[in-house]
């Protein structure tokens, strides 16, 4: 543990101080709670499947054997935006529910995680379907830590979905620009 001040004395000094916006204020603590629990979950180890001989498979997905799970844990910043995690001795699964407020950004959701989704070879840890009740889902097993930094993972993860709920929002205002100026056309030829 750090040495020090406390995080309460620390933060309850601070907080009269700040006036961030409610968006990024809300968004840190969510954000820091999915990448504490990633950091513990993901301490995976090399585990033979007890079913299938001289094979290693993810446990979290085939759930062969129940004494190698662990309870899986959701993590919401509120009713619509919330993050999954289930995690076994050799992998974790981690799906997200995107933020969707109206059928626009509902529609947007869709087409962006289906356009990610169909890019799942250049994402190796993405699958290519989520879990029921999910928009995306990620998995990670203990041969993709032996090939990458856990820290850069969990880095990877925090960030696109920081960058998901941006490009969700960024398109809808492109979309809504985009009808304003088509309905201002159209609307222009009955004016004359």
């Amino acid at each position: 543990l750090a040495q020090g001040p406390g995080p309460c004395t620390s933060l309850g000094a601070a907080r009269p101080a700040l006036r961030a916006p409610v968006m990024a204020h809300t968004l840190a603590p969510y954000l820091d709670a999915i990448r504490s629990t990633l950091q513990a979950s993901l301490c995976l180890q090399s585990y033979p499947s007890q079913v299938v001989e001289r094979q290693s498979r993810p446990e979290i997905e085939f759930q062969d054997t129940p004494a190698v799970l662990l309870r899986p844990l959701i993590i919401a910043r509120d009713e619509n935006e919330r993050c999954l995690i289930e995690s076994s001795i050799n992998s974790v699964r981690i799906s997200i529910k995107v933020r969707q407020s109206d059928d626009t950004e509902r529609m947007l959701c869709r087409k962006y995680a289906r356009f990610i989704t169909q890019r799942a070879e250049q994402f190796v840890i993405l699958r290519r379907k989520p879990v029921e009740g999910f928009d995306i889902s990620f998995l990670i097993t203990n041969t993709h830590l032996e090939e990458m930094i856990k820290d850069k993972i969990i880095d990877f993860i925090i960030d696109f979905m920081k960058d998901v709920d941006k490009e969700i929002k960024d398109l809808k205002i492109a979309l809504n620009t985009r009808l304003r100026a088509a309905a201002t056309a159209y609307m222009s030829q009955f004016a004359k």
